[in-house]
């Protein structure tokens, strides 16, 4: 073979560029491409498979049309209307008889979605401290309630317990989380405590004593409709000598307040500004400051709930809130 010729074939005579002269892939290797792409394949489908702890999604929590409830940004806290809009979140009361005043009653809770799912733990985030949060309270507004319902046998039922103070409809508000939006949504239900609904006087006032304790909510001077406001609240000791308050965190705060308007259309879970545990508020005069816009004119009620020396206590508080 000339010069001229191996320069122009490769060494066994094909030419250079021909891809016939590279190596052939071996059978063994070809057996083994296979092999890894169905194990991936397999392992895909597994996964896919696989319970993902929520048997819900983000669209089982969404509704078309007006009058529904929005997701709520607990960095923005306001006035829920609960009542008044569709909740994606139907939520029925079940008790193991009627209640009466001043009686322990049990109750069973059901969380479902518009479509029929069951809303159990799996769906749900912790949100203070718990998964599920009941605000009860009845139509004089001066029995509130604020109860963690525990897990029953079927998934979507909830356990609790209560005990009325009053007679009449009470309304419990469900304050939840779940898993799909990690967004705040909110359902209602009733249930009627026999006898006549007695009348309770409400006159403002911004302190409230208990346990030889002062309690204060300091309101700005006027507190109008749709703009938003600063509250404070404070806790002092009774007597001369100010002592010590031995105030403990309760559902992961210092302090939690509510409010609810008269009618009952919905309500405001509130925290405090100062969300730091591991900085507590002064120890003699702790104060804490909560945000708020109520959109509404009218009479509400405000409950601060605490811990102090491992008592909880309730203190209300009636605002007028000018248009």
């Amino acid at each position: 073979m000339s010069a001229s010729d191996q320069g122009r074939d490769g060494p066994l005579g094909r030419p250079s560029g021909d891809e016939s002269a590279r190596p052939a892939v071996a059978p063994y290797q070809k057996h083994q491409i296979i092999l890894i792409t169905a194990v991936a394949l397999g392992l895909y489908v597994v996964v896919r498979l696989l319970p993902t702890g929520s048997n819900v999604n983000h669209m089982d929590f969404r509704m078309e049309g007006k009058g529904t409830l929005e997701f709520c940004d607990p960095a923005n806290p306001q006035f829920i209307p609960v009542v008044a809009v569709r909740s994606p979140v139907v939520m029925t009361l079940q008790s193991d008889h009627t209640p009466a005043k001043d009686e322990p009653v049990e109750f069973t809770l059901t969380l479902r979605t518009a479509s029929g799912k069951p809303i159990g733990p799996a769906d749900l985030l912790v949100a203070h401290t718990r998964k599920l949060h009941l605000l009860v309270v009845d139509p004089t507004l001066s029995d509130y309630q604020h109860i963690h319902p525990e897990p029953g046998r079927r998934d979507g039922e909830w356990n609790f317990s209560l005990t009325p103070g009053r007679a009449g409809l009470y309304r419990v508000f469900a304050d939840f989380t779940p898993v799909a939006t990690q967004r705040g949504l909110y359902a209602s239900a009733d249930f009627t405590v026999p006898g006549a609904v007695a009348t309770v006087v409400t006159n403002a006032d911004t302190t409230y004593q208990e346990h030889g304790y002062n309690f204060e909510l300091v309101l700005p001077p006027v507190l109008r409709a749709g703009q938003p406001t600063m509250l404070r609240f404070r806790i002092a000791s009774q007597g001369a000598v100010k002592e010590r308050v031995p105030l403990e965190p309760v559902m992961g705060a210092f302090a939690h307040l509510v409010a609810f308007d008269e009618s009952r259309s919905g309500f405001a879970h509130l925290h405090p500004v100062e969300n730091d545990l591991t900085k507590p508020p002064d120890p003699v005069h702790p104060e804490l400051s909560f945000r708020l816009t109520i959109p509404a004119a009218g009479r509400y009620v405000i409950w601060a709930q605490v811990k102090i020396d491992k008592k909880e206590i309730f203190a209300p508080y009636w605002v007028d809130v000018l248009p």
